[in-house]
């Protein structure tokens, strides 16, 4: 694991607290889906743990708790994750977690806890830990990590120092991106990059083919529901297997990619400029009030994805929305 280039401005500061002894309790790393705030933690877990990390404050990764951080086997470095993809961390895990507080750290350094992402804690978990973060333990350092800081409780918000994690610049990511994948031309680089909006992690998930294959059938149905060949309720049971918040992502670049065909907007402009034919198409059939509308639906779907509302319900009301502009204006 090495650290990411756009984050060397807040590694030094996270650095700067461990070398002045003033590490705060309680961290909360937060930023977009997809831009490393995980690896941030983890590097700054290890540092803390590590017995002879280098100038910059990096793990040296030979010494004894770094031979145990690599075998996942420290016993001073606890993460909690919810036991299902999409589900709430629950009130039992904190409640084991909470016991393993009772006992002091096994190594002279710190004792770490990762949570992530924090947001998912459910209410009972969250009053439980918040007791927790108003009387913390000896040498433990608390890190929550979080795609989403609107539906966390403000109780806990304001018992964490915050490190919020920027979008890096596009040279930074296409760089980035190209290192992980030195057969991506540039053109393709920037391509991936527009329809990621600039998220590293994203872009290098859209590097892949089959990611692009899933867009591309994605849109095909998108457009078959516009053209009446596809009724919504089909598609969403087929969609509500797909990554929810990737698949929302795609719709709301198509809905904004429609406004800007609509109103003529040059093609450089446009998040999926390969579409552009079918976009056009679809901007002839609709008025923009409706696909306002319809954008605006989809924004407040990306943040009711975070919760536990059943994701086909959300997908077959989006793409009932998205059938009825259509159908109105034929």
């Amino acid at each position: 694991m090495t650290l990411l280039p756009w984050q060397a401005d807040l590694w030094q500061q996270l650095n700067d607290y461990k070398k002045q002894n003033r590490v705060p309790q309680a961290l909360l790393i937060n930023g977009a889906k997809g831009i490393g705030k995980l690896n941030l933690a983890e590097q700054f877990a290890i540092s803390l743990l590590c017995e002879k990390p280098d100038s910059n404050g990096l793990a040296c990764g030979n010494c004894k708790p770094c031979l145990l951080l690599k075998a996942d086997s420290h016993p001073d470095l606890i993460k909690i994750y919810p036991e299902e993809l999409g589900k709430a961390i629950t009130i039992g895990q904190i409640r084991l977690l909470l016991t393993q507080l009772n006992l002091k750290p096994q190594y002279n350094s710190y004792r770490v806890i990762i949570i992530h992402p924090a947001e998912q804690l459910n209410n009972s978990a969250a009053n439980a830990f918040l007791k927790y973060l108003e009387e913390p333990t000896e040498r433990t350092i608390v890190i929550l990590v979080s795609n989403n800081l609107s539906i966390m409780p403000a109780t806990i918000l304001s018992r964490c120092q915050k490190f919020n994690i920027q979008k890096p610049d596009k040279s930074t990511v296409i760089d980035w991106l190209r290192g992980q994948n030195p057969e991506l031309s540039l053109t393709e680089a920037e391509t991936i990059h527009r329809l990621s909006n600039g998220v590293p992690f994203q872009a290098l998930d859209f590097s892949k083919t089959e990611t692009m294959t899933m867009r591309n059938n994605c849109f095909t149905a998108w457009l078959e529901i516009g053209t009446n060949v596809q009724q919504p309720a089909v598609i969403a049971e087929k969609w509500h297997k797909l990554q929810i918040s990737q698949l929302l992502e795609w719709i709301a670049t198509w809905m904004i990619d429609i406004i800007k065909c609509k109103y003529q907007i040059n093609i450089v402009s446009l998040y999926n400029p390969d579409f552009k034919k079918q976009l056009d198409y679809l901007a002839q059939k609709i008025i923009l009030a409706d696909a306002f509308k319809l954008y605006d639906l989809i924004l407040i779907s990306k943040q009711r994805s975070e919760t536990q509302l059943n994701k086909q319900s959300l997908l077959e009301e989006i793409l009932i929305g998205w059938y009825r502009i259509n159908q109105t204006n034929n």
